[in-house]
Order: structure tokens, then C-alpha cells, then sequence
């Protein structure tokens, strides 16, 4: 039989044994440390898709299972979260405790050569030259990083930005701009097989692969949440945002930036949205500075990161990493022929 595990947000684990005899669901066993009421309805999950293609989607089975267990009580879990857990083990899907996750967090470098990384080991991982990585950003200088598919003219006031000395870049993945200057904001990237998101839609992946920051939070005294689709929020306003990149052979990068002490007033020179991103973090007054990672922990920056990366390490299996000489080479190439050519950073003018 086949296993696969999907880890309810905020809720529990749920996890699925699944056997195929000619191409449909031939026995079926749900397990967790979940709650339900009455306990024969456990019995009426395992039933109810036995004899379903294996082929049926997350939508088709959530709908069989819905059925099965009206009347019950499910506590920790949903009818779609058994589905993707079964969809998981027919994918061949893998977990966080299948994987050792290098941990690497370089010195300093240029914003452009950070974003060329993030291309750089994605296709690494993708074609299985580097396992999955956990990547701390540090960068020397300050920038907007606006996402793939953003307007640079609706988005970026770009004579102030050159007026201040903020350079303007734009990144593989989607998502919204984002305003940084070394030590104002905590930045991270991750780099996992498709396997590990396997069964999970876009808007899941999310949650599933933010999980860990929400409990890191936790530990230093901020009550977090995730809001869909990509925000990681808090009682006082918006900490940051993720966003993701996947590739054609199923490699996924999925970042996230957290605000640790923004310059509010230079962010809204910079962003024509600014103010909207001010507010949208609960600071109205442009002469505050935005800093819900600063103000609810009362910590350095660096302090921060340490306790994150303790974090990391004590939910899953980790190895000390480092950058490799060949991938820095490529980065930094990329960085002159990709990320530094006008035409990329005007590709949505």
C-alpha cells in the first residue's frame, strides 16, 4: 500500500494508506491525530472511496467524502483534507520527514545576484544536483523587487528610486513589490522536489509550506496566521508575503519577506502604491516606520533569523550548506546577462 500524509493548517495530521487494483481504489485506511464523532464514521471515510478511479481528482473524491460523514463531527480536519492526503499517496508524494534540507545563509550580496540565486538553485533542485535548500537572504544595498508579472511604470516611481539611490529589480516569481534595505526586512527561500506539494493546489502549497514560519513566530511571542492566498499576518497588521515559481519538471521555489523595521516614508516614495501597502500593514501615518517583526519580538534582526533557522532545524532534518562556487559563477552570470537587461526589467512595461 501507499501512504501519504497532508498536515492540516492550523489544524492536524491526516494521513491515508491507499492499495489500486486495476486502476481503482481497492482498500483505503485513514489515520491522524485528528477528532471525529461518532467513530464509525472513520469506517464510513475508508468506504467511501473504495472502487474510485485512481485517477478521480481532490474535487470528485472531497464530494464522496462530504456525503459519507454528513452528521459527523470533524474536529482538526476536513473531508478535503483526507482527499488530498489519498491524492498524495497515489502521487507518490513525499513528506518533510523524507527529506535533509540544507540550510544556507550566505554573506551579503548584491539584491540582483540574490534574485539570480533563486533561479540558480531551483534548476538545481530540479535536476537533482542539489537537495532541498533553506536559503536565509543578506543583501548590501537597498531595493524594490517587484514580481514577474507586475508593471514597472504602475508600480515604481523610478526617478525617485534612482533619486535615493534604491535600485529596481524584478524577480522569477509573481506576487506584489516589495521594498528592502539591508537589515529592514527577513527574507527567506525555499527550494523542494514537486513531490513534496504533491495532491496540493496552488493556494495549498501556501499554507503547507509556510507552516513552519507560523510555529517559528509562535516561539518568539507573535501570534501569526497565514490568509489566503499569500499573506502571513498578525493582531497589529501584515507581516509579509510569499510567493512561488514552479518548474515544468515540478522543482518549486517559494519565498517569503518579512518586515522587520521598513522606512515607511521612503517605501511611499518609491511604491506608487505605497500608501495602500502602509496601510495595509496597519500603519497610517507615513511618518511611522513599519516594524511588527521589531516592536512584538523587542529582538535584533539577527536574533530573529537564529531563532527561525533553531526553528527549521528542530521540526526536520537539516545539514549545515553553504553556496557552491559553480552556483555563485551562474548567479552572478545571469545577474549581468537576465536580471540587469532592460528589456527584463521592462518585460511588463
Amino acid at each position: 500500500m501507499s501512504r501519504g500524509e497532508y498536515k492540516v493548517t492550523g489544524g492536524k495530521l491526516v494521513a491515508a494508506e491507499v492499495e489500486v487494483t486495476d486502476g481503482r481504489l481497492s482498500q483505503v485506511h485513514i489515520s491522524g491525530d485528528f477528532f471525529l464523532e461518532p467513530d464509525e464514521a472513520l469506517e464510513r471515510l475508508d468506504a467511501a472511496l473504495v472502487d474510485m478511479p485512481a485517477t478521480a481528482t481532490v474535487k470528485q473524491m472531497t464530494q464522496v467524502l462530504t456525503t459519507a460523514v454528513e452528521g459527523a463531527s470533524l474536529i482538526g480536519f476536513t473531508p478535503a483534507a483526507v482527499a488530498i492526503a489519498v491524492r498524495r499517496a497515489l502521487g507518490r508524494a513525499t513528506s518533510w520527514s523524507d527529506h535533509t534540507f540544507e540550510v544556507v545563509h550566505p554573506e551579503p550580496l548584491l539584491p540582483i545576484v540574490n534574485l539570480a540565486l533563486d533561479q540558480v538553485l531551483l534548476e538545481e533542485v530540479g535536476a537533482g544536483r542539489r537537495g532541498p535548500t533553506l536559503r536565509l537572504w543578506e543583501w548590501n544595498d537597498a531595493c524594490v523587487v517587484i514580481g514577474s508579472f507586475q508593471s514597472l511604470s504602475n508600480e515604481v516611481d523610478y526617478d525617485q528610486a534612482a533619486e535615493l539611490g534604491v535600485q529596481v529589480v524584478r524577480r522569477i516569481s509573481g506576487g506584489g513589490a516589495m521594498f528592502m534595505e539591508p537589515g529592514n526586512s527577513i527574507t527567506y527561500s525555499l527550494y523542494v522536489p514537486g513531490s513534496l506539494v504533491e495532491g496540493l493546489s496552488f493556494e495549498q502549497s501556501y499554507a503547507f509550506l509556510d507552516d513552519w514560519v507560523l510555529g517559528a513566530l509562535e516561539e518568539l511571542g507573535i501570534e501569526a496566521r497565514y490568509v489566503p492566498l499569500n499573506d502571513i499576518s498578525s493582531p497589529v497588521g501584515k507581516i509579509g508575503g510569499a510567493a512561488q515559481k514552479r518548474l515544468a519538471g515540478g522543482a518549486v521555489l517559494h519565498h517569503a519577506t518579512m518586515a522587520y523595521d521598513i522606512d515607511a516614508d521612503k517605501m511611499m516614495q518609491v511604491l506608487r502604491i505605497g500608501r495602500e501597502k502602509i496601510s495595509d500593514k496597519g500603519t497610517t501615518s507615513a511618518n511611522k516606520r513599519v516594524d511588527p517583526m521589531r516592536s512584538q519580538t523587542g529582538m535584533s534582526r539577527a536574533a530573529i533569523i537564529s531563532s527561525m533557522k533553531d526553528h527549521f532545524r528542530s521540526r526536520y532534518a537539516t545539514t549545515e550548506g553553504e553556496l557552491r562556487p559553480e552556483e555563485l559563477a551562474r548567479a552572478e552570470e545571469l545577474a549581468r546577462t537576465k536580471f540587469s537587461d532592460p528589456a527584463w526589467l521592462a518585460r511588463v512595461p
